[in-house]
């Protein structure tokens, strides 16, 4: 059908894509905040916990005897013994709080709304960061249950984004306004990783948790003042507007209440296709963020401040290169350059090469303190151009169920985010050198196997029981 033309600038949709990207800082600051606190939160005395512990141990036996705090620094902040065990199953927490939600919040979105999902998920989370200080002195059980609960909080809120864009986003737009709004984490990633530090030295590490827990109370306000489903109800949109989304979205379907047909989707391979590139690219994306202060710190040899600083610049890099590469496919598309499936292949396959030949050649250039930061900052960059690729696909074969096939999605990644974090755990605490050169070596591989996984079965074309009409026999 015909889209009549609607301009971009100060359009409702661009300005849900702001909105959405402050939603998407907000979680990951609110997400990362611990990460930073914890530092001057622990006992000096204790080793300090890393997020790279997240996965390996027992319970540890301070679980049954919550820690109090035992001292204050000089900004009368409380300090806790939690040994580094405890510190890891707090920092985990979080994420199988994730896991748990990510598919039955997809699910549910799209049946009763998605602005009522993702800003319950957010207020709920930005209730308790805030929260998270008064837990502490309650003992690290509550902490615990507090970041399990904040991250099914967090899977509400992140799957329910591609059901407003399933009814927002025209197909020849959907990169960049995904971009846009997806830049929002690495953003927040670089904005959590400068300040954070700062706000602790100079307030005390509550006020870490207070400010973004506040930040995001407000974006909630915003949210839901603002926000509307779907462009049809929206009461400030212009007609054009709504007749430029409307039309070019006239083949996809408007009905709330159907079935999932699971069979014919554990059945599809451009779907596999799609999953086994967000469980490559998330291997890879989570050794970094877990791991980047850590290999700055032992390989390069600076201190925690410059540490801090360093590895914020990549995430900076990744917010910039989230928009422009959303900025080209779009590009490409509308001057019908490359064809849909083409675009999506070509920025899968740049997502998932690019970052790896960069991880393969770290080992290579560790004596080289400017060669190796490049590196760093490009691996999160080049890799967050799959943001124009599968990652954005599942609205392309299936936009009635996008919000319960990205929570699908996302559970593939964050599985692999967890296995990822334990296998390089385990292989650098075998020898340091050649540990870290096995970890690269295997995240590449990791990624040229999803990389030909879907170049071979990916597809950009709406899936038969994905379709209005189609009735799947199950």
């Amino acid at each position: 059908p015909y889209c009549p033309p609607a301009p971009d600038c100060c359009s409702l949709r661009y300005g849900l894509a702001l909105i959405m990207h402050f939603s998407n800082f907000t979680m990951i600051t609110q997400r990362v905040s611990l990460s930073i606190a914890i530092i001057a939160m622990v006992n000096s005395t204790q080793p300090h916990g890393l997020a790279n512990t997240s996965t390996e141990g027992p319970l540890p036996d301070t679980l049954t005897d919550p820690s109090r705090p035992i001292k204050e620094f000089n900004t009368g902040a409380s300090v806790y013994e939690w040994s580094p065990e405890t510190q890891g199953i707090i920092f985990s927490s979080i994420n199988y709080g994730i896991i748990v939600t990510l598919i039955p919040s997809g699910y549910l979105a799209g049946i009763f709304g998605a602005k009522q999902m993702l800003g319950a998920g957010l207020l709920a989370s930005s209730l308790l960061t805030l929260f998270t200080p008064l837990a502490a002195d309650f003992g690290v059980i509550l902490v615990i249950v507090i970041r399990t609960i904040q991250g099914m909080a967090q899977g509400m809120a992140w799957t329910g984004q591609f059901t407003i864009w399933a009814k927002w986003a025209p197909p020849l737009e959907r990169s960049k306004l995904t971009s846009i709004a997806g830049s929002g984490v690495a953003f927040g990633s670089f904005i959590i990783l400068c300040v954070g530090g700062l706000i602790s030295q100079a307030l005390g590490w509550p006020f870490i948790f207070y400010i973004f827990g506040g930040i995001g109370c407000v974006c909630c306000l915003l949210w839901f003042t603002v926000i509307y489903d779907d462009p049809m109800h929206h009461p400030c949109i212009s007609v054009q507007e709504r007749e430029h989304i409307v039309a070019s979205l006239a083949h996809q379907s408007s009905s709330r209440k159907r079935s999932v047909p699971i069979k014919a989707m554990a059945r599809c391979l451009p779907l596999w296709a799609i999953f086994t590139g967000f469980f490559s690219h998330f291997w890879l994306c989570t050794i970094i963020i877990t791991y980047l202060p850590t290999y700055i710190s032992s390989v390069l040899h600076v201190n925690i401040r410059d540490s801090g600083v360093l590895s914020s610049l990549p995430f900076i890099a990744a917010s910039s290169c989230t928009i422009l590469g959303g900025q080209l496919a779009d590009f490409l598309l509308s001057r019908n350059l490359l064809r849909l499936i083409t675009v999506r292949k070509l920025f899968s396959s740049l997502g998932l090469l690019l970052p790896s030949l960069c991880a393969v050649a770290l080992p290579f250039v560790a004596s080289s303190y400017v060669t190796t930061i490049i590196l760093l900052i490009l691996i999160p960059g080049t890799s967050n151009l799959c943001d124009s690729g599968f990652i954005v696909n599942t609205l392309d074969v299936a936009p009635r169920y996008a919000s319960f096939l990205m929570g699908i999605s996302r559970g593939f990644g964050l599985i692999a985010g967890i296995i990822s974090s334990t296998a390089t755990g385990f292989l650098i605490s075998q020898d340091s050198v050649s540990g870290w050169r096995n970890v690269f070596f295997l995240s590449a591989a990791v990624n040229m196997f999803g990389m030909f996984f879907y170049i071979t079965f990916g597809q950009a074309e709406i899936q038969d029981w994905a379709k209005e009409k189609t009735i799947t026999r199950l």
